[in-house]
């Protein structure tokens, strides 16, 4: 489920009236949750309960997408904030979701504090017993009346004040000294809606003019890329089923840019799902292009986005790292090597990956990264070139994966980016920027 919408645009105004069943929509968003907390990610959780979702009609169905996002986004404070509530440990993780969402609805959104309750007590019987409904009740009551200590006690631990793994925090400092706030507090904020121009249907300055014309206020960003002021649904975006512009934060459309490709050059988008940057080297160049991934169904959306563009690419399902399996033994020009990482640049659009990973994983991804990274070397061409992007802000999978491998690999060098944008190769994540890091490799002619 892809959050295209600011999360705001989806609080309720009133719904303690007017007879509709906010009990539903709390009632779906703990099944979800609850489905997340189990290790799935709340895209996956969303598509199977699609039918469900859609049967609530199209308000509710709002609400519960922003009750999930929103839960999780905070889900950090809002643990804290019920921790001191629950004084029985035994109580079900049912309905500690149940309570997750009701916090979340009081505390940040525009919904009625009663009206909350009210259906919060009525969700309980239904998903539990009628009999937790009273302590459905006290415990939200309770929460209201102490809100203010509790808000103060639950800025005395990481977790509480920035509602991310207390690892997580901890990682952050470490490898961003000067500016792990800014990281933590963006990835709080609902994300931006930024489209990237088809430059071969339609120019940015005449997007930009017809989005005017469609009263959408919008700004120009990056080379190609349109931020948008208001979350708008794609179905209300001009020409966009007709391929005019694509959905890609201004962080990742630096992609396309860096590779730089070449008309009739031979290139590699590797770990290519779900297709965004391969579509976009597609609109740079006339190229020939093989989009490479492990996952049959992801590839489906990269298939499906380049229908929608009207571009076209050789489409491989195989693991990178085994050459055997796909390359045909004729070298690359360049290669686009987007690893797979724990997605810690992207919190702010994928607020279930902070609660999903571990902190082992970081070094479990750049055992993978670099396996790929070696592998995919010996198919470049001498003199060609290899961008490394990772959407993660943690060291291991960025930064220190390019340097090892630059100590070990005699015939590469490091380009310098030459944009104020980047700091060391990192974009920090900021109001209109997800956090990636960038890494230009450039393979020496010697034979």
């Amino acid at each position: 489920m892809t959050e295209i919408k600011p999360s705001k645009s989806a609080h309720p105004r009133n719904l303690g009236g007017g007879g509709e069943r906010l009990d539903l929509a709390q009632m779906l968003s703990v099944e979800l949750l609850q489905q997340v907390y189990a290790g799935s990610s709340l895209d996956a959780a969303t598509l199977k309960a699609m039918t469900k979702l859609d049967a609530l009609g199209p308000h509710l169905k709002a609400v519960c997408r922003d009750v999930c996002y929103g839960v999780l986004r905070h889900r950090g404070r809002i643990r804290a904030l019920l921790t001191p509530l629950l004084r029985d440990d035994n109580t079900q993780e049912l309905l500690k979701t149940l309570l997750e969402v009701a916090v979340y609805q009081i505390a940040y959104t525009r919904t009625a504090s009663h009206a909350v309750v009210d259906h919060a007590v009525s969700s309980a019987g239904a998903l539990a017993h009628p009999a937790v409904g009273g302590f459905i009740n006290a415990v939200l009551r309770n929460f209201i009346r102490q809100r203010e200590e509790l808000e103060l006690e639950a800025n005395r631990t990481a977790e509480g004040r920035y509602s991310h793994p207390e690892w997580w925090v901890r990682r952050m400092k470490r490898d961003h000294p000067n500016h792990w706030k800014q990281i933590l507090e963006t990835a709080q904020t609902p994300p931006p809606l930024t489209l990237r121009v088809n430059e071969r249907k339609t120019t940015r300055e005449a997007y930009l003019n017809l989005l005017e014309q469609h009263s959408i206020e919008a700004n120009p960003i990056g080379v190609s890329g349109v931020h948008l002021t208001h979350g708008v649904s794609v179905e209300h975006i001009p020409h966009f089923f007709d391929g005019w512009v694509s959905v890609q934060d201004a962080a990742a459309q630096w992609a396309g840019h860096l590779l730089a490709p070449k008309d009739g050059e031979r290139i590699l988008d590797a770990c290519a799902a779900p297709g965004g940057k391969t579509a976009h080297l597609l609109e740079l160049a006339d190229i020939q292009l093989s989009a490479l991934d492990h996952d049959s169904q992801r590839l489906e959306r990269v298939k499906h986005n380049l229908d929608r563009l009207s571009l076209e690419a050789t489409i491989v399902c195989a693991d990178a790292a085994h050459l055997d399996a796909w390359w045909d033994g004729i070298a690359f020009d360049r290669i686009l090597l987007d690893a797979p990482c724990t997605g810690s640049g992207v919190t702010r659009r994928h607020p279930d990956i902070r609660w999903l990973r571990r902190s082992a994983d970081p070094s479990t991804m750049a055992v993978q990264q670099a396996r790929i990274l070696r592998a995919l070397w010996r198919t470049l061409k001498p003199g060609g070139t290899l961008l490394f992007v990772t959407c993660s802000l943690f060291a291991e999978e960025g930064p220190k994966i390019v340097q090892g491998f630059l100590t070990e690999q005699d015939d590469a060098r490091l380009i310098h980016i030459d944009s104020s944008k980047f700091e060391k190769g990192w974009i920090i994540p900021d109001v209109l920027h997800d956090g990636f890091f960038y890494a230009i490799l450039k393979r020496s002619c010697k034979s």
